[in-house]
């Protein structure tokens, strides 16, 4: 007797892990077989009652134990009754039965597990624990101690199949609601400070409803199987009531010498189980067959200048810090960032892959991963003490005050919600706005970023636009509540150039229009300097260097910040020539060594580098350098022979 869930249906699968449709569909053979065996078990549930309830009913004692003849095919019963007439009857009552065990058992198992993707680190632990608690138990002994303990009958037998496949469930929707609570898209709804209970209805379940439901489907054919097995123990179904399983058990009695009143319920059950089976099979093979529509057409933004400068801080943080802790000790990625961010400001935030770009940002999003730990100096959010704050006024504040841009598009945007549904949420959720008004909002922000479509557009999904279009609908997206502060984390990385620059040239309108303050976060240093009032370079988990943008080629002073600027290629270099590149990696980010953390790699480390570490200094106007020997200024071409002759 199989009471848990199978993992998923047995369709093949293509390179991205979803089932692999079938060649020809529901119109195929094994669909027609399909869709006729439901449909045969659909007329017998509604008409068996109808047109053979009677008869089932109705004692002859004149033929009493018949075998099979003409008048009853399957023979009578011990009161004469017709055996077919009950096994076409009982069709409505087993399959009630097992469909609302199964609804039963998924309901309560799928709320469970879905919960670990919304609750706090510490109710996921303890919910997870209860579920790997509940899994140790057979669920065979499971189903047969509740029966037992709830009384025999059709009640007590449906809620102990239920009980006993919850574990089931609970387990494969905790699976899938984890991968789900570590993407952008949730990420980005926990900014919007959303509640879990909207968390859980429109991000996390929707995502994972396809696989559930072809679960819960599989699993009701298993149900059907469990409970005839309950009744043909004398658990379930109780007389005058009949199922499947208890007409298979009345027919065992006679089997040797009458083996068809026994026999026929159990086909019965087969093939009803078997239908179910292959219902969830062809589901499997039709969900991705859904119609896509053709991209819509990109069409070329215009170029835009940038926006005059407010004087006002919208954002002030000291000496920023991140720990995490692993198995291998406490991994410490931002180490005292201090930066500040004026009202229409664009700074970019460059370093190397490991510098601690990302997760500065996700703490000032307050998004770090469970278990991570931030500290500070000072943390002001426009005008706002994060310490004067608790996290629901904090996350509110963050909600309507900042914005995030995420890398990826693809994995930004929930797949399983419409544009619309999407970009409106917000001003919704904290503006109280209408939904007629809120789609208004949407469509000027999808023609600000010059997107066409319309409502259209609103009405699709993600996976049917472009990787530029998806981007500039996180955009929109991002600037629907206005947000003082925007924090870019590599936007452009995924795009080819063109749209790369279409890409910026919107961020540059939002921070002129709305005098957003930016943080652009790229491994891009040209675009950095082209597109930024000022730029931020990070090493080993600290800001090493704060400078005009417009100085960077010539007004460098910090080793790692030349080193940067020396990376770039020049047309005019010498081809004969290997690029030039950094030698040696980024400091341990688990261990805690006095001294500059670039001492190891610079060319021009004194013995004080090694064992004092320097802060970040003021060295001229709007220009601030952690070295305590910045090099001289020079230009471009006279940094690259100086980094060459170092090397």
């Amino acid at each position: 007797m199989v009471l848990s869930p199978p993992s998923a249906p047995s369709a093949p699968r293509t390179a991205t892990g979803r089932p692999r449709a079938w060649r020809s569909g529901w119109a195929s053979p094994m669909g027609v077989v399909t869709l006729v065996m439901l449909a045969s078990l659909a007329v017998l549930a509604v008409a068996g009652a109808v047109f053979w309830g009677q008869a089932a009913d109705r004692p002859d004692p004149s033929s009493v134990l018949l075998a099979p003849t003409a008048g009853h095919p399957l023979g009578t019963d011990r009161l004469g009754r017709d055996l077919l007439a009950r096994l076409l009857s009982a069709t409505w009552l087993s399959l009630l039965l097992a469909v609302g065990a199964t609804l039963m058992g998924a309901s309560a198992g799928i709320g469970l597990g879905a919960l670990t993707a919304v609750v706090g680190r510490r109710a996921r632990r303890l919910l997870g624990a209860l579920i790997n608690l509940l899994l140790a138990f057979p669920a065979l002994l499971v189903t047969m101690f509740f029966a037992a303990l709830l009384g025999a009958g059709a009640g007590g037998a449906v809620c102990a199949l239920a009980i006993a496949c919850a574990p089931g469930f609970a387990r494969i929707t905790q699976t899938l609601a984890a991968e789900v609570a570590g993407t952008d898209f949730m990420a980005a709804a926990r900014v919007l400070g959303l509640r879990r209970h909207r968390l859980l209805l429109r991000h996390v379940l929707p995502h994972i409803a396809e696989p559930l439901i072809l679960n819960t489907t599989v699993a009701a054919g298993s149900a059907l199987v469990a409970l005839s097995g309950l009744s043909f123990l004398g658990l379930g179904v109780q007389p005058p009531s009949y199922d499947w399983g208890l007409l298979l058990s009345q027919g065992l009695d006679r089997v040797y010498t009458e083996p068809l009143p026994a026999v026929a319920p159990g086909i019965a059950i087969v093939y009803a189980a078997v239908a179910f089976q292959l219902l969830g099979e062809m589901l499997a093979g039709a969900a991705v067959r859904r119609p896509r529509p053709r991209r819509l057409e990109e069409r070329a933004l215009p170029a835009r200048t940038g926006p005059p400068a407010a004087a006002d801080h919208v954002l002030e943080v000291e000496d920023l810090r991140v720990e995490l802790p692993t198995a291998d000790g406490v991994l410490r990625p931002v180490r005292g960032v201090t930066l500040a961010l004026r009202r229409g400001e664009m700074a970019g935030l460059v370093g190397e892959s490991g510098s601690g770009k990302s997760l500065t940002a996700l703490a000032l999003a307050d998004l770090l991963p469970d278990g991570a730990r931030a500290t500070w100096g000072t943390h002001r959010f426009l005008g706002a003490d994060a310490e004067s704050s608790n996290r629901a006024e904090r996350r509110g504040q963050l909600a309507t005050g900042m914005a995030m841009i995420f890398q990826n598009p693809a994995s930004a945007l929930n797949p399983s919600l419409r544009i619309g549904t999407q970009m409106t949420e917000a001003v919704r959720t904290h503006r109280g706005t209408s939904r007629a008004e809120a789609v208004e909002q949407a469509l000027a922000q999808l023609r600000r970023v010059a997107l066409p479509g319309g409502r259209r557009l609103l009405r699709s999904r993600p996976f049917q636009l472009s990787g530029g279009q998806r981007q500039r609908v996180a955009i929109a997206t991002a600037a629907m509540m206005r947000p003082d502060l925007i924090i870019a984390d590599e936007p452009t990385t995924a795009l080819d150039v063109t749209v790369q620059r279409q890409i910026m040239d919107l961020l540059r309108d939002i921070r002129r229009d709305d005098a957003t303050a930016i943080l652009f976060i790229s491994h891009d240093i040209a675009l950095v300097a082209d597109a930024c009032d000022r730029v931020l370079v990070m090493y080993g988990g600290t800001v090493v260097e704060n400078l005009p943008a417009r100085e960077l080629a010539t007004g460098a002073r910090h080793p790692y910040t030349r080193a940067l600027v020396a990376l770039v290629p020049d047309l005019d270099a010498d081809r004969d020539r290997p690029l030039h590149t950094i030698e040696g990696g980024l400091p341990d980010p688990y261990g805690a060594a006095p001294g500059c953390p670039f001492h190891d790699r610079c060319p021009h480390r004194l013995d004080r580098c090694a064992v004092e570490s320097p802060v970040l200094s003021p060295l001229g106007p709007e220009h601030d350098v952690a070295c305590w020997q910045p090099v001289s200024q020079a230009p471009l071409g006279a940094q690259r022979e100086t980094e060459e002759a170092d090397r």
